[in-house]
Order: structure tokens, then sequence, then C-alpha cells
């Protein structure tokens, strides 16, 4: 998964709103096939995600395209993926999962779907929602289930699946779902990926709460963030973004490094800290993740 900061939701069936999305700024939209679609819309929006693909496609490349899919429980997966399992897709959310038991099912009709549609082998990926107690529970077993699998989005909306499924109830400091969200990053690097994802934000009102929001599960270790209006894009991006400041110290510690090892040194002060090859692996890091994001604004 390439470096996502924001994930923004758009309802299928809202085509012009994915262009407002990507005016938004966000490295990715989900264009959602799920709960924002009424029941007797889903067929007919099925094909309008399919145009929406395409369109994004040819239009804004850059942007990664993500599919929130209906749950495995609904019978409806496999409806969905033959529309919508296209080029121009990076990807699918299959919703209320509750085991790797269910990536697998989801991975097996996506292998189908992609053949018969078409597009490169192994090309669709997963990023997993974790909204019921089990996906929780499981998380760690979930992300190595499939290697389509790049990473967690550890969801924790209030009044929402998850909300429901544990029975925690929801506050804006979040220590309720600390442990929840923690299990996630872990699971996430333990398993070699390099993105977790958090989400979401709801009081729309409240945007000193959302750059909170944001800041805090940054320290967490999350890497972007799953939004559901475009003025939390904005947020996301500048939380997420490695600053100029830090790129500055960095390169510093990178350039100090480097002396001292053409001193022959393997440790050597700097900014007055004691840093070595290990400190030093986090600085390319950072400074990598600003290359690759740097250009998108």
């Amino acid at each position: 998964m390439k470096p996502t900061r924001s994930m923004l939701f758009v309802p299928g069936h809202k085509q012009a709103w994915a262009k407002k999305a990507v005016a938004a700024g966000a490295d990715a939209v989900i264009l959602d096939l799920e709960d924002s679609v009424p029941e007797d819309m889903k067929s007919e929006t099925r094909h309008m995600v399919a145009e929406t693909i395409g369109e994004l496609a040819k239009s804004n490349p850059e942007v990664g395209v993500y599919v929130r899919l209906n749950a495995l429980e609904t019978g409806m997966m496999g409806d969905d993926l033959e529309a919508v399992a296209i080029k121009g897709c990076n990807g699918f959310l299959p919703p209320k999962t509750y085991g790797a038991r269910d990536v697998v099912q989801a991975e097996a009709l996506v292998d189908h779907y992609e053949r018969r549609n078409g597009v490169e082998a192994g090309t669709l990926e997963f990023v997993l929602s974790l909204e019921t107690a089990q996906a929780y529970a499981d998380c760690e077993n979930m992300i190595k289930a499939s290697p389509r699998c790049a990473t967690l989005f550890a969801g924790t909306a209030r009044d929402a699946d998850v909300s429901r499924s544990i029975g925690f109830e929801f506050t804006p400091d979040g220590l309720e779902t600390l442990y929840m969200r923690s299990r996630a990053v872990l699971a996430v690097r333990a398993a070699g990926r390099d993105f977790p994802i958090v989400g979401l934000w709801q009081d729309l009102q409240d945007i000193e709460g959302a750059w909170k929001f944001a800041r805090d599960n940054k320290k967490l270790g999350f890497r972007g963030l799953v939004a559901i209006h475009p003025s939390h894009v904005a947020i996301a991006n500048e939380v997420f973004m490695p600053t100029e400041q830090e790129v500055a110290f960095y390169q510093g510690m990178i350039d100090a490094f480097d002396a001292g090892v053409a001193r022959g040194d393997a440790a050597v002060a700097y900014e007055g800290m004691h840093i070595d090859l290990a400190h030093v692996k986090t600085a390319r890091e950072v400074i990598g993740m600003y290359e690759q994001l740097k250009d998108r604004g």
C-alpha cells in the first residue's frame, strides 16, 4: 500500500461527490456500496461505482480508489465484486469481518472476479475494517491470512457497529479504545505492513477534536485517517505528513552520522542526543515518506 494519509468515504450512488473528495485533497477515496447506499439502490449503484472507478483512473491516477463492499453475511459481496473488481480499482474494504476465515473467503471471491474481469492477479488489496469484537480479537491472524491484506483500519466510531459489538462508551480522549487501537498498530507492523489506519471522527462541529484525534493517533503509530467529511481531509494530510522542520532535523541527523562513520565512529552526538544506526534508520524512513508525499500537497 502506498503512503495514504487520508481516505474519504463517498456514497457510491453520489457520483459527483467523488470529484469533490479529490478536490478536497484526499489521498484515497472509499466508494461505499454498504451502509450509505439504500437497499433498493444497491444494484444500480454497483454500475455507478464501476463508472466512477474508470473516471478517476483516467483523471486522477495518483488517487487511491477503494470500494467498501457489502459484508459476506449479506450474500451480496460476489455481486459487488462482479461489477467493481476492475482495472483502476486499488482494492476493497470488506466490512463486518469476524476473523481470518472471513478474509480467506473474501480472497477466494476476489481471486475469481479478478481473473474473470481481466485484472492482473493479486493487484486488488484489502484494507481490513475492524468493527466487531471478533475482528479485534483476531486482527493479528486476519492481516496474515492473505497477501492481499495491506493494512488494518481500526474503527472506533461512536454508537456504530464496533461500539455496539464491544460495548464501550465513546469519549473524545479515547481511553476506552486505546488497547484496541494499540493492538491494531502492533498487528500491522508485526506483519511487515507500514501504514495502519484509524477512524473516524464523527463530530463535524468539533474541528479541534478532529485535530486532537488525528494527532493522538499519530503518536500511537497510525499513518493515516479514514474520514467521513471533506473538512477532515486537510487535517489528516497535515498531521500525517512529516513537516519540513522534521525533515531538516532528520537530514541533519543522517549527515552527522555519516560524518561520524567517515571518522570511524559508529555512534555520535547530535542535538544533545546519542545516535547510532538505529536512529538513522528511523530518520531515513521519515524522509522517505516525505519524498513520496511531498508532491501531493
